[in-house]
Formats: structure tokens, C-alpha cells, sequence
């Protein structure tokens, strides 16, 4: 049986981890870069390296919510030719050679542009767990609600300090896997420090229910991972392990993982 036949949701990656007594380390990469081939080995190296959850981004023309890093990869991605069948592709190449949950995170027009159900029928074949949709408010969504019920997928809708409780309420509700607290406002990006806000953040997405809360947006390093592990399921890093991709190749990126990893411990 190969591993996409087994793939499993993010949420059991989480609650293993939680017995191990820590949480679980949450890696982003963008499909495609710095071609597609990379891109896969890159992310394997990750899991291989201590990765519980893959974040595989989707290449957007107009990625506004993205920081410098993450644009740049993605940019370099579309000019060589990524279309969204090679995200599914990438994902079934992955799970057949380790055994982690993949998320595809993707804004919303390319999802109704390929067709919900169309998209989410393909994510699935390929042994994906599911989506984060950055830009897709849970009051907005109500197709993906329908395709990820039918499917069995992840939905993992974002949070930030600035939701109000009633959207945070519908936030916990509808997520399935883990609800993103996004730790900082604005763009994606490494920074030195972890916005403060993310615990109190972490705190009212555990008043309104929720059992998984992983916070997102300025984690580089291990004992950032350490720190929002103290209270938090989840750490996820995406530029720190974009940038090292782009410096030195796969085995950078597997350095770094490596490192973020040792503050899980």
C-alpha cells in the first residue's frame, strides 16, 4: 500500500505529538521552486528532518499576503511553467516517499478557477489532507464546506488578533485539522521576535473551542519553536526554510528543518 493510500489528517500528526508531550512542527515550501523536481525533494528532506505537517504553497500571480521571500519563490516558480496540476502531482510524489500529512496552501481564485469539487477530488487522489485558505473567511466558504465534507479534507481557516470573537467563534467551528493564528499583522516573513499577540490570540481560540491552535508568521528559529509550543499545538515557519532553499538547495533546507525540529524537543 503506498503512502498516499494511508495518508492521514493534520490533526492526527498533532495529537501524536501531543503525546509525545510537545507539538507538532508545521514546514512551508512552495511547489515548483526552484523547479518542480526540487521542490519535492526539498520537502521530503523536511519531513525526513523532523517536519510533522507539510504546508505546500501554491505559485499566485498576485500573492499579496505574502513577504518578500515567499514571493520571490513563487515568481521564480511561475516563470518556469508551474500550473496547478503540478501541485497535485508534487503531492503524490511526496507521500510516496514519506509518510506526513500534506496541506496545499493556496488563495481562493485558483481553487474556483479549477472547479471546487474538480480540485478537491484531485487533492484527494493524490493523498493530500487538506487546505489553508488565507484569503477565504469561513462565512465565504460555503463550497469548500460542501467539497472538504464530502471528501473527508482539512479546512484550516486563518485567525488574527484583530478577529472578533464571533469570527473566531465560526473560525473554530468550521476548521478541521487545526485553526492558523496568524502571530503578527501584515505579510508573511521571518522576524527576531514572535509577536506577543499570538498567545493571547492562542488563548481566545481556546475559549471559543478550539482543540488544535498552530500559530504562523514570523518563526525562524528553534527557540521561537520552543516558546509558541509553550502554549500553542503547532509551530509553522515558512521563510526561514524558503530562504535556505534559495541560499544552499535541499540540503540547507533539511539543515534548517533540522534545527527548528530541535525545539520541539
Amino acid at each position: 500500500m503506498s503512502a498516499a493510500e494511508t495518508a492521514t489528517g493534520s490533526a492526527a500528526a498533532i495529537a501524536e505529538r501531543r503525546r509525545a508531550g510537545t507539538g507538532a512542527l508545521i514546514g512551508y515550501l512552495p511547489v515548483g521552486f526552484p523547479d518542480l523536481p526540487t521542490s519535492v525533494d526539498a520537502a521530503v528532506a523536511l519531513v525526513e528532518n523532523g517536519v510533522d505537517v507539510l504546508e505546500l504553497g501554491l505559485p499566485y500571480s498576485d500573492p499579496v499576503m505574502d513577504g518578500p521571500v515567499i514571493q520571490a519563490a513563487t515568481q521564480q516558480a511561475l516563470a518556469n511553467g508551474f500550473r496547478l496540476r503540478h501541485a497535485f502531482e508534487a503531492v503524490a510524489a511526496v507521500r510516496e516517499r514519506v509518510d506526513a500529512p500534506i496541506l496545499l496552501m493556496t488563495y481562493w481564485n485558483p481553487v474556483l478557477q479549477y472547479g471546487v469539487d474538480r480540485f478537491a477530488d484531485d487533492l484527494k487522489a493524490s493523498g493530500g489532507a487538506g487546505l489553508i485558505t488565507p484569503d477565504l473567511i469561513p462565512d465565504e466558504a460555503g463550497l469548500w464546506l460542501d467539497a472538504s465534507k464530502r471528501t473527508g479534507l482539512d479546512r484550516v481557516f486563518l485567525a488574527a488578533p484583530s478577529s472578533s470573537d464571533e469570527r473566531l467563534t465560526r473560525a473554530v467551528e468550521l476548521s478541521r485539522g487545526f485553526v492558523y493564528a496568524v502571530s503578527t499583522m501584515g505579510i508573511t516573513g521571518a522576524r527576531s521576535d514572535v509577536d506577543r499577540a499570538a498567545r493571547g490570540l492562542v488563548e481566545r481560540l481556546r475559549e471559543a473551542g478550539a482543540e488544535n491552535a498552530c500559530v504562523g508568521l514570523g518563526i525562524s528559529t528553534a527557540d521561537q519553536v520552543r516558546e509558541v509550543l509553550e502554549y500553542a499545538d503547532g509551530a509553522i515557519v515558512g521563510s526561514a526554510l524558503v530562504s535556505a532553499l534559495a541560499e544552499g538547495g535541499v540540503s540547507a533546507a533539511a539543515a534548517t528543518a533540522a534545527r527548528l525540529a530541535s525545539g520541539t524537543s
